[in-house]
């Protein structure tokens, strides 16, 4: 298995266009002029990703306030995508990656550990990316629960 190409500070946001859980096109070209957090997560509705999910919806007026949009992708179908929107009311868009194309180009899709063995599937990633399409922040294997927190720490919103 190779190495999955990660991405730092500093590179350009890879672009991307997929459907949100209504299946509407949403591409990061949209949000130029503007910061976006882009967080990638295994499975809507298991524990750790609606905690995760969750954590950014309950910050999510602060980090606006801050000039910050929220963009959530995983490999979930839009269906499924719009039923944890609903469950969970969410207010910020999820995006649907079922071939895995953008997990794979921003690094968040490969080899990880889990439970003590190596399989391959999404890597809990975060980034932020500002108004020109360059990343400023990339976070690997970020922790579900906290993670909003500190992020909010890290970037003083």
């Amino acid at each position: 298995m190779t190495d999955t190409k990660k991405l730092g500070p500093g590179d350009p946001a890879p672009d991307f266009t997929l459907p949100d859980a209504d299946g509407k096109p949403v591409s990061l070209a949209d949000y130029r002029g503007r910061k976006v957090i882009v967080y990638f997560y295994p499975a809507a509705s298991t524990p750790g990703c609606t905690k995760q999910a969750c954590d950014f919806r309950d910050n999510l007026a602060e980090l606006n306030e801050a000039g910050l949009d929220v963009l959530g992708i995983s490999p979930d179908k839009p269906a499924k995508l719009a039923k944890f929107r609903d469950n969970e009311k969410l207010t910020f868009p999820l995006l649907s990656d079922p071939e895995r194309e953008v997990l794979q180009e921003w690094g968040a899709y490969g080899e990880k550990t889990m439970y003590g063995k190596r399989i391959t599937g999404v890597i809990r990633s975060t980034f932020l990316v500002d108004e020109q399409g360059v990343i400023q922040v990339a976070q690997y294997n970020v922790r579900a629960t906290g993670h909003v927190a500190k992020l909010r720490r890290d970037l003083s919103v």
